[in-house]
């Protein structure tokens, strides 16, 4: 399956489509050369049309992408996902994230591949501008089954139970998150605020505040996370340091609302 599935015109079509010379040249010279070797040595092989035959399958034109993960995510990929591209995408990602067998069936179980890739309609205008790889960073919808919470919960509930997961939370949103703290203190003038959680992401070099509610998406909701990052960015953020970002984590929204 490793050999027919990547070796195809299809999957070929797609690396080369989507990714640059560097993945795509074929590492096939040494396995040529090896066989060469083997042609030599009569006493081990002695029918020369089966080695020509291995010769040509084994130095068959495969991706230097595939180096980029194990075997056992390899297999996984091969079993669960059907496109080339969907199939790329899990490669990529495995590598980016450095995914070990559960978290990567854990992605595609939650697919990682659509809510990555699709069409974003919850993106603010000022967050595309000033992060255009912001829709590939950020996913439009996350999966919080491994809390267990029951239909009805509070925000108090949520929020302690992503803390006390918080590696499984982590890998929900991105490996490149880093947990910073949870109900952090913004002071604006005689007044304290507290933001849910508040993360910093390496990739962007940017402080990243997540409110979470338990009801439909309210544009108010969007006014309050506005007064955080103005106050994170005045008093919290470094001068190396890029304009902060927001999330609401809500259960549902109205997507003409928002």
């Amino acid at each position: 399956m490793f050999f027919e599935e990547y070796s195809s015109q299809a999957f070929s079509s797609a690396v080369t489509n989507y990714l640059s010379s560097e993945f795509v040249q074929p590492r096939t010279a040494q396995l040529s050369h090896t066989n060469e070797k083997m042609l030599n040595t009569p006493s081990i092989y002695s029918d020369k049309d089966k080695i020509d035959d291995l010769v040509y399958r084994r130095s068959f034109p495969l991706p230097k992408v595939l180096t980029m993960t194990t075997l056992t995510n390899h297999i996984e990929i091969l079993c669960r996902c059907k496109s080339p591209e969907e199939r790329l995408f899990y490669i990529l990602y495995s590598h980016k994230e450095r995914l070990k067998k559960r978290e990567l069936q854990r992605c595609i179980d939650t697919n990682t591949y659509s809510t990555l890739l699709s069409n974003k309609t919850n993106l603010s205008k000022g967050l595309l501008d000033q992060y255009p790889n912001a829709p590939v960073i950020f996913k439009d919808t996350l999966f919080v089954d491994f809390l267990g919470l029951p239909q009805k919960h509070s925000e108090n509930k949520l929020k302690n139970g992503l803390i006390e997961h918080m590696k499984q939370f982590i890998l929900e949103l991105g490996k490149d998150f880093i947990f910073m703290d949870q109900e952090y203190t913004l002071n604006v003038g005689s007044s304290t605020y507290k933001a849910d959680l508040l993360f910093f992401h390496r990739g962007l070099q940017a402080l990243v505040a997540v409110e979470l509610k338990k009801t439909k998406f309210h544009p108010r909701d969007l006014g309050q996370l506005e007064f955080y990052l103005e106050a994170l960015d005045r008093d919290v953020k470094r001068s190396n340091e890029n304009p902060s970002i927001g999330i609401i984590l809500c259960p549902d929204s109205d997507h003409v609302v928002v």
